[in-house]
């Protein structure tokens, strides 16, 4: 395994930066769990067995009673961990993490189609903006101020635009993700070298040879960048859309129907919002893989 040269710090994509925010990550959920469980163990409501019926025996009355450590605001850890083996809802068969990761599977598949398209829309947008500056000019703010709507407030309208379907939730996905595409690109095509595009111009090199061999190599570590922006909020659009889109199968569903029942299974609701987060997660990792076996090559300075 190769080391860190002396006197450079060693960057994101080295093993021991890897290895430290892993640990870190680590230390910071179970500080988490800690001061959860440690507000309920001195504030919460009288323990009970995990999943236990209010009459069950009391194993633990907490000195104190806070109102935002009662079971229905901070459910124990434990009881949300055991609800993903309950059936997700009254005699069903499948129980709630299977049925929560059918659902995280429809929504990554929305997700994944509106971040190809909004990366895609992003780089053309981009593209097109440093080979012009008055087209940069004109159509940057707009850009910008594209992203001051609040994306609650935009779904219902496209979704009456493109109908109460996959393809509303997939153009809610896509509107997140094009917007740091296209601001990190347009920086980071012209990040190259100005003595690399001396040499090509003197040498007569076509704009497409130069975007090509020049502008977009030297963009790869601006574009992963917003790469993994995009994809968790690729995510956020889906789940977004879902709801006003009509989407049944999906986690935005989901989350909505066990919002529903809060009351009466709290654990249910932050089994979704876990799956939820774990998916905008693992979509990240595969962008950050994907980054990782492209960028392998490229001197360490380079990956940034």
């Amino acid at each position: 395994m190769a080391s860190v040269p002396a006197g450079r710090p060693a960057t994101a994509g080295e093993p021991g930066s890897r290895r430290r925010s892993a640990a870190l990550a680590g230390i910071v959920a179970l500080g988490v769990a800690f001061v959860w469980e440690g507000a309920k163990f001195l504030g919460g409501v009288p323990w009970r067995e995990p999943l236990a019926l209010p009459g069950a025996p009391v194993l633990h009355n907490p000195p104190f009673r806070w109102m935002f450590a009662n079971d229905l605001n901070l459910p124990h850890i434990w009881n949300i961990i055991l609800t993903f083996f309950q059936p997700w809802q009254r005699n069903a068969e499948e129980n709630v993490g299977q049925y929560l990761i059918g659902t995280a599977l429809y929504t990554w598949r929305e997700a994944a189609l509106g971040f190809g398209l909004g990366a895609l829309l992003g780089l053309v947008l981009a593209t097109l903006f440093v080979h012009s500056r008055l087209l940069e000019r004109a159509f940057v703010p707009y850009v910008v101020a594209s992203q001051t709507i609040p994306i609650v407030a935009l779904a219902p309208m496209i979704v009456f635009a493109f109908g109460p379907s996959v393809a509303a939730v997939v153009v809610v996905a896509t509107y997140l993700t094009f917007f740091p595409v296209t601001i990190a690109m347009i920086r980071g095509l012209r990040a190259f070298d100005p003595r690399a595009m001396e040499l090509m111009q003197s040498y007569a090199a076509s704009r497409a040879e130069i975007y090509w061999k020049l502008r977009l190599p030297a963009s790869l570590p601006y574009l992963f960048t917003a790469l993994k922006i995009a994809a968790t909020a690729s995510i956020v659009g889906a789940i977004i859309g879902e709801g006003p889109g009509g989407i049944n199968n999906g986690l935005g569903r989901a989350i909505i129907t066990f919002n529903q029942y809060y009351i009466t299974g709290p654990e249910k609701l932050w089994a979704a919002i876990i799956v939820s987060a774990a998916l905008g997660i693992a979509f990240f990792s595969i962008v950050r893989v994907a980054e990782t076996l492209l960028t392998r090559n490229r001197p360490a300075d380079a990956r940034g």
